[in-house]
């Protein structure tokens, strides 16, 4: 039986210089076993494990299953929700760790490997009634930490000396970078960018999350 699957998984992990157990660990599994089963051949890759994955060896999911990148069973692409707590985290040098509950969610938008989607918090990107765009409370941001940002666009960054995680629209204004809010109510304020902020990456894509509804 033809285990191609387990090959590629092994040639990436070996690309990386990653032993089994240390693969296993960045993809939030307890032990090597399961990765060792299937490098060998003796158990199915399934599609949430084949994403987990795929992100541990900066490939797509379709690479490890299939191959090839450009696989039309895979016509839209898979990014991971990253909370506020994991964000700061990695921002103090710490790696995150995906597991079985980390979600995954898909986007016809392809952006950089080390992408991420973002929970908004809030209302501060709540534009007033009638004012596009808005993002409301719960909408889903897609971050892409490789783009170029330039004044106008929308961002995610850490702030306040790496204790809070928000979203603003970036703005050069007065030779001064700011992240502005679009809820023009008085309690939302700009805020300078300066040594305890830095921009994580500019937002490409925004959408619901289908549990939502």
């Amino acid at each position: 039986m033809s285990n191609d699957i387990g090959e590629r998984i092994r040639a990436l992990r070996e690309s990386k210089r990653l032993s089994q157990a240390q693969l296993a660990k960045q993809c939030g599994w307890v032990t090597a076993s399961r990765l060792g089963n299937y490098e060998i051949g003796s158990r199915k890759v399934n599609a949430d494990d084949a994403a987990l994955l795929a992100l541990a060896l900066g490939v797509t999911p379709a690479f490890i299953l299939f191959g090839d990148d450009s696989s039309t069973v895979y016509k839209q692409h898979e990014y991971p929700l990253l909370t506020k707590d994991q964000l700061i985290s990695q921002e103090r040098g710490y790696p995150i760790a995906f597991d079985s509950n980390t979600k995954f969610y898909s986007s016809t938008t392809r952006a950089s490997k080390k992408s991420f989607w973002f929970q908004v918090p809030g209302h501060s990107m709540t534009s007033p009634y009638g004012v596009k765009p808005s993002f409301p409370e719960g909408i889903l941001v897609l971050v892409d930490p490789e783009a170029p940002i330039e004044s106008g666009h929308y961002c995610v960054s850490i702030v306040y000396d790496k204790t809070e995680v928000t979203f603003k629209k970036f703005v050069t204004e007065d030779g001064k970078q700011w992240l502005e809010p679009m809820n023009t109510t008085a309690r939302y304020q700009s805020i300078e960018i300066d040594e305890n902020c830095r921009i994580l990456g500019k937002v490409v894509k925004a959408q619901w999350d289908d549990e939502f509804f």
